[in-house]
């Protein structure tokens, strides 16, 4: 007790502790008589920024063990909890990759059910559920499948943990007061997000110390964490010295909120469980000021020359920041404003300007990520500083000169690589998003650049077997794979270009609206969730989220014709072919979006068509099909 209070983070419950005491009786009584074994107590989850009551280490089998003290039911919340720490320790702990791990729920005063003691998924078996008078029977069954090998609790402890939060996770744990060190990989491979941090806050305190103005570009892969690193940077720009008010902002309508719903609702949980009542509308005024969405701040800059509160600013998704040409007429049509003739770079860097001493922006760009008309990309922020802000101090990563997907235009690559400081730090080049396999990104990459040599190669040799794809033709059976491979509390979805129009006889209507913090956070049960895969997600709700499992849908509106991509869309009756090298591009990246969604594996659904509609020609589809099978992708 002495220990477990000395360790522990919080203010301590009476609750907690009367837990704990009845935890250890048990606990003696159960293994009085085991003298092999090694029990761990409140076992860190990094990712999850939570502790697993018990671990216990028995010759070759790992149990993990969550205590309900005094229930009399086995919940379902509670089940699902004990599967996610084992989930867990599973796919990010290194000593439980290939190790034998039994989920128990312990409900003290519960009556005794029979279990099955069956593997869920590899080494994983389904959880079991005991009492404090059965549960060394439990163990003890489950030892009976063992083997004479013996691990050793200390090594095992040890071992290497590589987490890979969801940005809803990570923002959680961050807005609680865990560092990124905590939540982040840790493995020496990747630039990790702590290294980019580090080289942020240096660059912010040299600004600040000499009273100069900066602004700096973050790079990355798809999935490799630049919005979590800019919600660490802004996070911990606020704890370090709250005058400075860096703010996270982001254009990402569908990201604000439901990081903003996430964040209230995880905050009034926490006050309920410390008995303290906290309404939903009082945590959102503290959640609301550290997320915005980038559209509000700028219209605040209309209505004043003040320089803004916010010292630092964090801008997720940069490249999607609108040309000048989109601007102006916003500003027309919607702000009454005439003679607006500056792009939205160029009048966020403005409005930054306007500080007399110092501040910094910090830019998140995404290579090859402009999915919406009028997008500006990288160059129209370097344009501006060049034109109108030579002043400015320039950060940017090596990869914005060396990666075409990031800037094409020579002449300004040339101006930056005489101008602006490039750190290699700045950029992240490891997807974290799909853990099972960090050559995703490439394989979409080359997927989509229509090389099937590379495209086989690199799905042949690292993704088959650790990163599950499948193709089918049938949409029920796309819903059924998922359903198959989500357990626990695991996410998954279907998701759709927002030109596939002709998927609706599937029941696939991308025209619908979903209400993303819906969408991406309520439970099983509720219908307009993303678990029932009835609502549909397009790659304007779904940038910069992320599930565990995906339904990607196909359409017409891009699909393969003699071995070249053809980009289309869908207007009154019949598709029109898109002309336009920038449209072509955004929805080139709408699929890349949509293709890079998943963490752990997707289902592609491609249908056949059919010759009685000519807006659905089976020849809009079976080339793609045959691409990827030809890649090695398996048909369901």
């Amino acid at each position: 007790m002495g220990d477990l209070t000395r360790h522990h983070a919080h203010s301590l419950e009476d609750l907690q502790k009367n837990a704990w005491i009845k935890q250890i009786e048990i606990l003696k009584h159960a293994f009085h008589n085991q003298n092999n074994g090694h029990i761990f107590f409140e076992f860190s989850i990094p990712r999850m920024g939570k502790r697993v009551d018990n671990i216990v280490i028995i010759n070759d089998s790992i149990f993990i063990i969550e205590f309900k003290v005094g229930s009399s039911t086995y919940d379902s919340s509670a089940i699902e909890q004990v599967l996610d720490y084992s989930l867990d320790l599973k796919n990010f702990h290194e000593g439980s990759h290939f190790e034998k791990l039994f989920p128990i729920l312990i409900s003290t005063e519960a009556s005794s059910v029979i279990n099955n003691i069956e593997p869920l998924q590899d080494f994983l078996y389904k959880p079991l559920l005991a009492n404090k008078k059965n549960f060394i029977e439990v163990i003890e069954r489950c030892l009976q499948i063992g083997t004479e090998k013996n691990l050793c609790p200390i090594a095992w402890e040890n071992s290497i943990y590589k987490p890979t939060p969801t940005i809803i996770e990570a923002a959680q744990a961050l807005y609680k007061g865990h560092n990124v060190q905590e939540i982040s990989r840790s493995d020496a491979g990747a630039i990790n997000l702590s290294v980019t941090t580090k080289k942020i806050n240096e660059i912010i305190d040299n600004t600040k110390h000499t009273n100069q103005k900066s602004i700096c570009f973050i790079t990355g892969v798809p999935g490799a964490g630049k919005t979590l690193a800019g919600l660490n940077i802004a996070n911990e720009r606020m704890n370090i010295d709250e005058d400075e008010h860096a703010v996270f902002l982001s254009g990402n309508g569908p990201l604000v909120d439901v990081l903003r719903e996430a964040l209230t609702r995880d905050e009034v949980n926490s006050a309920k469980e410390k008995g303290v009542r906290l309404t939903k509308k009082e945590a959102a005024i503290k959640t609301h000021a550290f997320i915005q969405n980038i559209h509000h701040f700028r219209d605040d800059a209309l209505v004043t020359d003040e320089a803004p509160i916010e010292k630092v600013v964090v801008f997720d998704e940069a490249q999607r920041a609108w040309n000048q040409e989109q601007t102006s007429s916003f500003m027309k049509r919607k702000k009454g404003q005439e003679d607006f003739d500056a792009s939205e770079p160029r009048f966020l860097i403005d409005v930054m300007n306007r500080h007399h001493d110092w501040c910094t922006i910090i830019c998140l760009i995404g290579g090859g990520q402009e999915i919406n008309t009028g997008e500006a990309g990288l160059e129209e922020w370097l344009f501006s500083i060049k034109a109108h802000f030579s002043n400015w101090n320039i950060y940017c990563s090596n990869s914005i000169l060396e990666d075409k997907n990031y800037l094409k235009d020579e002449p300004m690559k040339q101006w930056l690589y005489q101008n602006a400081r490039i750190e290699k730090n700045l950029h992240l080049s490891v997807s974290v998003r799909s853990f099972r396999s960090e050559k995703l990104s490439e394989f979409i990459h080359a997927l989509l650049e229509n090389d099937l040599t590379q495209a086989k190669h690199l799905y042949l040799s690292f993704l088959q077997n650790d990163y599950p794809i499948a193709v089918t033709r049938n949409f029920e059976k796309a819903k059924k794979w998922l359903r198959t491979k989500t357990i626990g509390s695991e996410r998954s979805g279907v998701v759709a270009s927002s030109g596939a129009y002709r998927l609706r006889p599937f029941g696939i209507n991308v025209k619908s609206q979903i209400d993303a913090p819906v969408w991406f956070l309520n439970n099983k049960n509720d219908i307009r969730s993303s678990y029932f895969n009835e609502e549909v997600a397009t790659e304007f709700d779904i940038q910069g989220l992320e599930l565990d499992w995906t339904c990607v849908c196909w359409d017409g509106d891009f699909y393969l014709r003699d071995n070249q991509w053809v980009y289309r869309k869908f207007k009154g009756t019949k598709w029109q072919n898109i002309n336009k090298e920038v449209s072509k591009n955004y929805l080139l990246n709408a699929y890349r979006v949509l293709l890079t969604r998943a963490r752990q594996g997707m289902i592609i659904f491609i249908p056949f068509g059919t010759s009685d509609d000519k807006t659905r020609s089976p020849e809009f589809y079976e080339e793609t099909f045959e691409y990827l099978r030809a890649i090695g992708i398996q048909e369901i």
